[in-house]
């Protein structure tokens, strides 16, 4: 079992991350944490088709690090469906644009020229052993360059993905979280490779860390590009009266990223399921291979957006 705890030494250095998105509103939030927090040298960006379209998660993610100040930034255009099999959006919950139909100031930039997988090795061999690679969408890109590098797992320092329901029920099925379900080839080639690092954020930990329906409305109230775009974002999901919290699944994994010891993990081994009943089920065994969150500090994860963002959470 590992564990990571207040009292491990924070470094003072920021890490600097590639961030894989399907921006998505929660991502449009992760997109602002990870540009905006002393502890993150954001990278580069890349995209990647699940909650929404790759064309809509391109533009999206463009759209939010322009308005952000951050054009410095590379993007890269990823995969547009999952591995095997057709994709499937979230629009019920992203709405058809995939930003839950907020309007944002559009960026003129274009995508870099490599595609998202190739971008991953590139910069992994230009900087071995330093990157982490934070995954907030289906794990294509990363399933691919395992294919085009089989030794990517060993140049990066780090992998925190944003998958799996491993002690509790799923969000697309019983069994399933969105993003292994929505490629789950992917995510069994990822888990079945030999990273040194590898995290999993699951809904174990994300429904841990709801946004209230008060924090949506006091950002309607506050005229700062943030607040704004947090209330936009999420104002599809609130506009029904019965809900009164939404996840911050990316967010969180970000966090978790950019400082380890805001969750507890174990180690495990994750089997990801494609068969049809269980698509995309994540199951535990005995070798350890992936450490699982299974805790997390929403106390001190609050504060540091409430730090960041201007908002109580």
């Amino acid at each position: 079992m590992s564990q990571q705890g207040q009292d491990v030494a924070i470094s003072q250095e920021p890490t600097p991350i590639i961030l894989d998105v399907d921006t998505g509103i929660d991502d449009a939030v992760a997109i602002a944490l990870a540009c905006l927090s002393p502890r993150s040298d954001l990278v580069a960006v890349t995209t990647v088709a699940g909650n929404t379209s790759i064309e809509n998660a391109t533009q999206n993610s463009l759209d939010v690090l322009d308005m952000l100040g951050y054009s410095r930034v590379p993007l890269y255009r990823g995969a547009s469906r999952p591995l095997a099999r057709p994709l499937q959006t979230a629009a019920y919950l992203h709405g058809s644009n995939g930003i839950g139909g907020a309007v944002l100031p559009v960026s003129k930039r274009q995508p870099g020229e490599y595609k998202g997988p190739a971008s991953f090795v590139r910069m992994a061999l230009e900087r071995p052993g330093e990157l982490t690679l934070v995954c907030c969408g289906p794990l294509t890109n990363l399933a691919i360059a395992l294919n085009v590098q089989p030794d990517l797992p060993a140049l990066l320092k780090s992998v925190v993905v944003m998958g799996g329901a491993y002690s509790v029920e799923g969000n697309i099925t019983e069994s399933a979280e969105f993003n292994f379900h929505c490629d789950p080839e992917a995510a069994s080639q990822v888990f079945d490779a030999p990273f040194p690092d590898l995290v999993a954020v699951g809904l174990d930990l994300t429904h841990r860390v709801g946004m209230s329906r008060a924090t949506w409305r006091a950002a309607g109230q506050l005229n700062n590009p943030i607040a704004m775009l947090l209330h936009d974002a999420f104002a599809g999901p609130f506009s029904d009266e019965a809900v009164h919290e939404q996840y911050i699944h990316d967010v969180l994994t970000v966090a978790t990223a950019l400082d380890p010891t805001l969750v507890k993990t174990e180690d495990h081994h994750v089997s990801i399921h494609a068969g049809f009943d269980e698509r995309g089920a994540s199951r535990l065994g005995p070798l350890a291979t992936a450490k699982i969150g299974v805790d997390v500090d929403r106390n001190r994860f609050f504060r540091e957006l409430e730090t960041l963002f201007g908002l109580g959470f």
